[in-house]
């Protein structure tokens, strides 16, 4: 469905999003198999903490479009132009209806669905055939859940949006993919207070994706035992879903 990605060296890669978690890890797997790395994130500090030497380092702020602008204008003109970029940003804050934070609320919806908005803007020109866009969502966009009441709609709006830049970019050869996690241990998923099932490191999370870029798969999920599982439960009516999510997750 998407053109598939097996070969990295020099193959020019701008990772937002990449300064901790999956992205710092991603960044890591990348380098070793010969990318031309772009990194961004907030803080340049922490993007040379890294420790990837031919990395080129922008920092940017993911939710301003003024400086993801000025930060694509320098990866294009330090790199000669991009062949992937993956947008990693992204921010979790544990709430419920009776702890809503609208404040909260629209802050983590601006980084982790409008930040995303934002970078296409700035990079659909640059895109071409074999490469393309990828968005790390969640199988939190999959349906309702517990305890996701700010976190899971942003996720969701993610993947509707990569399912219909994919209808308008794929006729053309470039490539829109979907990045399904399921938890990760991340300073993110830190904020849990409950048993997270199936919870995988960074590593294996950057190694899943690679893997789901080289199978040229739309969507990259992993791993498999769990988002199966709610890809199940996103099938169900809801008669059915409601109870069953409510005993899966104790909420």
């Amino acid at each position: 469905m998407n053109p598939p990605i097996r070969a990295w060296r020099a193959r020019r890669v701008w990772l937002v999003g990449a300064s901790s978690g999956i992205g710092a890890a991603l960044a890591q797997a990348l380098a070793e198999r010969g990318a031309r790395l772009a990194l961004s994130a907030r803080r340049a500090d922490k993007l040379q903490t890294l420790g990837i030497a031919d990395a080129l380092c922008v920092p940017c702020d993911a939710t301003d479009a003024a400086s993801l602008a000025e930060a694509r204008r320098q990866v294009v003109a330090t790199l000669g132009g991009i062949d992937l970029v993956i947008y990693l940003a992204g921010d979790y804050v544990p709430m419920r209806a009776d702890s809503f934070d609208l404040a909260v609320a629209e802050q983590v919806l601006t980084v982790n669905f409008n930040g995303a908005l934002r970078l296409a803007a700035a990079v659909l020109p640059d895109l071409q055939p074999g490469g393309g866009i990828a968005f790390v969502a969640s199988v939190a966009g999959y349906r309702g859940l517990p305890k996701a009441l700010c976190y899971g709609p942003g996720k969701a709006a993610l993947i509707h949006f990569a399912e219909c830049l994919y209808l308008d970019l794929a006729p053309k050869g470039i490539g829109v993919w979907a990045i399904n996690p399921g938890f990760v241990s991340t300073p993110l998923t830190a904020k849990n207070d409950f048993t997270m099932p199936a919870l995988q490191t960074p590593g294996q999370a950057a190694q899943a994706i690679i893997d789901g870029f080289a199978a040229g798969h739309f969507e990259i999920h992993f791993p498999k035992r769990f988002t199966r599982l709610l890809k199940l439960f996103a099938i169900l009516p809801y008669r059915w879903y409601f109870p069953l999510i409510r005993r899966f997750t104790g909420g």
